[in-house]
């Protein structure tokens, strides 16, 4: 049985940060739909359906939001902000629909995954479909930088996810190692959805630097706050089966703190479980145990405050306003989120 994170006081106030957020950019983000549901649009009657299915299967949109409001945060008053953020979400669309394959995930926010729907050729197939989708709506805004940025992000998260492949199933992953990855895999993109939003505004330099630096470490402590709710969370408000990153052998943040930090038969089970595979009854709720015991889901949860502190400070440089207040709340959000 998973032991819930204690960020009851946290959660509550973040509710209302992520409804802040959604507001102010209400309008642009029916816009983004639209050109999401455009564009997803072929003559292969598989393409949308399967891409709907996740698309439209309850995700929050948070990274085409940040584009959106970086957008906002620096002034902008075009229309290339909602291609850049449509561009985004099918970058991070087809990204889950790859990982759900690599990872053989049979469950996403709640629902079957695409691949145990369609299968995992069709999964990948139309993944890619939805890459070559979002680099076509970037070209549209003739931003050079922005297709630089975003380009350089699919790389990065690739790399990123080819990295963890390598240290799959190694308990033997130092947390210097295990950073790396998911500042690749995850913080990249973010990163790069609100850095476009000062670039399209046409203000690089510091306001371009500062949103980056917010994306990526609001980025990092995400995933490290995901990492957690992996053997902290319920799955009923988690969108997977808690225990999936154990079930897969996975290496993540909380299994590293506790093999780090346990004895000689400790590290004897993470080895058997996750190094071999070779897991019985009753593990996962041993693996709980163990990182309760070494204190490794809150100091999970820690780091990702530590992060998040980072990021809310990157956003000193711009004056007050609605948006750097939506964006500051968001940290909170995503810091004590249970979806």
């Amino acid at each position: 049985m998973g032991v819930v994170v204690p960020l009851d006081e946290e959660r509550a106030r973040s509710q209302n940060a992520i409804a802040q957020l959604q507001a102010l950019v209400a309008k642009d983000m029916e816009d983004v739909n639209e050109f999401i549901r455009e564009r997803m649009s072929s003559e292969v009657p598989m393409i949308p359906e399967l891409a709907s299915h996740l698309i439209n299967s309850g995700g929050k949109r948070l990274r085409p939001m940040l584009t959106i409001a970086a957008s906002h945060i620096c002034g902008y008053k075009g229309q290339d902000h909602i291609k850049l953020a449509a561009s985004v979400e099918f970058l991070h669309t087809a990204t889950l629909l790859h990982d759900d394959v690599v990872d053989e995930s049979n469950l996403r926010r709640g629902q079957k995954t695409a691949r145990m729907l369609w299968g995992n050729q069709a999964s990948v197939l139309v993944g890619d479909f939805l890459l070559g989708r979002a680099f076509r709506l970037m070209v549209e805004t003739k931003s050079l930088r922005a297709l630089e940025i975003i380009a350089n992000a699919a790389s990065v998260i690739a790399e990123g996810e080819v990295m963890q492949l390598a240290a799959a199933k190694d308990t033997g992953t130092t947390e210097d190692a295990y950073m790396r990855v998911i500042q690749a895999k995850t913080a990249a993109l973010f990163a790069a959805a609100a850095e476009v939003g000062a670039v399209i505004a046409q203000r690089g330099g510091s306001e371009a630097a500062a949103l980056e630096s917010y994306g990526r470490n609001l980025g990092i402590a995400f995933q490290l706050v995901d990492d957690a709710l992996d053997y902290g969370g319920r799955a009923a408000s988690l969108g997977k089966n808690v225990g999936d990153d154990f079930r897969e052998g996975k290496i993540t943040l909380p299994v590293v703190l506790a093999f780090r930090r346990g004895d000689a038969q400790e590290r004897g089970f993470w080895q058997r479980t996750l190094q071999e595979g070779d897991q019985k009854d009753g593990d996962l709720e041993h693996a709980t145990h163990l990182m309760t015991k070494h204190g490794a889901i809150e100091d999970t949860i820690t780091r990702a405050r530590h992060y998040g502190a980072i990021a809310k400070d990157a956003l000193a440089i711009f004056p007050d306003s609605p948006y750097r207040q939506a964006l500051i709340d968001v940290v909170d959000f995503c810091i004590s989120r249970t979806y």
